[in-house]
């Protein structure tokens, strides 16, 4: 199968709300917040939105529509939730052949209850074993993201189908569960990596060091350091930074004003990795990746605002117009 890339991982079936009475608690002095409910009361909702997610889902088809042949390495459970996720992974032409629904299981399931453009989620991590497919094709690029508790037989297999394809390419985007584990669970796949997307916390929880402002050229080569060959590490509203193994580069934001930021992270490494796939430099991925983060965080959801290549060129100018820069540092 003539596959560019595999996104490998999870997926999920969101749940958004939007409560019409709510209000925020929040401490000056720590800068933390809550939101607040009526106990034991009844909560009208003005606004109730589905959407597939999951980091692996949402790799697969934000490189799916950048023109790049993807399929996908799910395991989801034998249930309505499940027909639903591959219905959507269908439409969006993603090829399912190693998609599996394991029997007598659930799917994962998240309800995302959104607030003044951020979201609080409560997650629902089905237990499963994960199946590693019997026979999987040498492909460019392997797209390996977060998985669940049991993630570690599966980890072994793709650590070891690697060691024995050394011609393909590790993109990897380590999720809660794999952080946990520690760079000691972590440390053989970190040598086979050829890029690593983490956001600043996560990159300095496994660093082991915190960088008070922002993130620094010592963060990114120690990154490095454990393995990969390119870093790269977003930081919300102060943008994206890589180190590609010589120089270090910063791109700014867009100033686009947030309705919902699920997926913004997936939607950057999809347009990041989808550039380099295409061959492009990698100041010009720092841009696919930003613009195509600024465009997702517009709608509900991880994947509707996801940019098709057809819309790369006009969003790029639209960074340059907004004086959206990428710079050595």
């Amino acid at each position: 199968m003539n596959f560019d890339l595999l996104s490998v991982g999870d997926a999920n079936l969101d749940a958004f709300i939007h409560p019409s009475e709510s209000e925020s608690l929040c401490d000056i002095n720590t800068k933390e917040c809550l939101i607040a409910f009526s106990y034991a009361d009844k909560i009208p909702v003005k606004d109730l939105e589905f959407s597939v997610g999951g980091n692996a889902a949402n790799n697969a088809v934000g490189i799916k529509r950048l023109g790049i042949n993807v399929g996908t390495v799910l395991t989801l459970g034998d249930d309505s939730t499940g027909l639903q996720i591959i219905e959507k992974l269908k439409q969006e032409n993603v090829d399912l052949t190693y998609v599996v629904q394991q029997p007598s299981t659930l799917s994962n399931f998240n309800v995302a209850i959104t607030y003044t453009g951020e979201r609080t989620i409560f997650t629902y991590h089905a237990p499963r074993s994960y199946e590693f497919p019997v026979q999987l094709p040498k492909i460019p690029w392997l797209y390996l993201t977060s998985m669940g508790e049991s993630f570690r037989p599966f980890y072994n297999h793709i650590t070891e189908w690697l060691v024995k394809n050394p011609e393909v390419n590790l993109a990897f985007n380590p999720g809660s569960w794999q952080l946990r584990a520690g760079m000691e669970s972590l440390n053989s796949i970190f040598k086979l990596t050829k890029i690593i997307f983490v956001n600043k916390q996560e990159a300095e929880k496994l660093i082991g060091f915190e960088v008070k402002d922002e993130v620094t050229k010592e963060l990114l080569v120690a990154l490095s350091n454990l393995g990969p060959k390119m870093s790269v590490i977003t930081d919300g509203g102060n943008g994206a930074y890589v180190f590609d193994g010589v120089k270090c580069f910063h791109s700014g934001v867009l100033p686009v004003d947030a309705y919902e930021r699920t997926g913004a992270g997936d939607a950057f490494g999809s347009g990041f990795l989808g550039a380099i796939i295409k061959g492009k430099t990698t100041e010009e991925a720092l841009v696919w990746g930003t613009v195509n983060s600024a465009s997702v965080i517009g709608y509900v959801g991880a994947q509707k605002g996801l940019l098709k290549i057809e819309d790369i060129d006009t969003w790029v100018e639209r960074a340059r117009s907004s004086g959206v820069k990428v710079e050595e540092i």
